[in-house]
């Protein structure tokens, strides 16, 4: 599979990069960026990977969010892919900013004709990770995921589904039950179709309270803002704490006083995160 390095910048000590490539499974060219920590110039690191939110691009998380210098200190690769095929020309692929393009919700459409390019889920477990785990110093033994709002939504629905490739998750002010949302209900009708039986399969709240070995699995971290501007109609935090209870799932919900949705409460609780995963991970600090 072909990439193209698009550009690389010195960053504490190591790289933050961008690519692209072409996906077979998404049928579309993708971007991604790849921030290597100093330690990858000496082996193969651990490393977490980002989903962002909607709107956002493969920029965001490494513009935005400061993680890079502590990644740095911890050793610890980031990857940010991309949050949803863009350029296809399908009808209503750009008409709303919460559907469509920027919005992929990380899952794998079933309705036309989003389906045939629509898999975020299946791109993010499988030909992402192959694709980096295969070209880059990265331990595929030593990996988390977190991500923020819509990416909070897939880190958790992708780690709880998936502990044999993420050992460690975290969320900043996730989408904690997509069925009860508009965002969440608008994207699963037009991407799963009306069948709600389907989108359980991307409910966080639903998959952690189903759990057999909650008590068994690495705790969850997420934070979220009381200012947030969407925290009543669309994140339903009280959702996944209660699936956790149900199950035994370990979760850390911690709510800040005066932080809203954005990419300054994220910035500010970025390093319990990071520190958050390294421990789970076995990162030497």
């Amino acid at each position: 599979m072909g990439l193209e390095l698009l550009s690389k910048h010195a960053c504490f000590g190591g790289e933050q990069r961008f690519y692209a490539h072409q996906s077979p499974l998404l049928g579309c060219p993708m971007r991604f960026s790849l921030y290597l920590p100093p330690a990858a110039s000496r082996g193969p690191v651990a490393g977490l990977t980002y989903l962002a939110g909607l709107t956002c691009t493969e920029e965001t998380f490494a513009i935005k969010a400061g993680a890079q210098r502590v990644a740095a200190e911890l050793g610890l690769a980031l990857l940010s892919p991309d949050t949803s095929p863009r350029g296809l020309g399908l009808s209503g692929e750009d008409v709303d900013w919460d559907f469509g393009s920027g919005a992929g919700f990380y899952l794998d459409a079933t309705r036309e004709p989003w389906s045939d390019h629509y898999r975020m889920y299946s791109y993010v477990i499988g030909e992402l990770r192959e694709l980096v785990m295969s070209r880059f110093p990265l331990d595929p033994a030593r990996q988390g995921i977190f991500g923020h709002s819509m990416g909070g939504h897939g880190a958790l629905t992708i780690g709880l589904k998936h502990p044999e490739l993420y050992r460690s998750i975290s969320a900043f002010a996730p989408v904690c039950a997509p069925s009860l949302c508009p965002w969440g209900q608008k994207a699963f009708s037009n991407y799963l179709g009306e069948d709600r039986s389907r989108w359980d399969a991307y409910d966080a709240s639903v998959i952690a309270a189903n759990l057999l070995d909650g008590a068994e699995r690495s705790p969850l971290l997420v934070d979220q803002g009381m200012a947030d501007q969407f925290l009543e109609e669309q994140l339903f935090p009280e959702s996944l704490e209660a699936a956790c209870r149900q199950s035994g799932l370990g979760l850390d919900l911690r709510f800040h006083e005066g932080y809203d949705h954005s990419y300054y409460f994220m910035s500010s609780f970025m390093e319990d995160h990071l520190r958050h995963h390294a421990g789970i991970l076995g990162v030497m600090e």
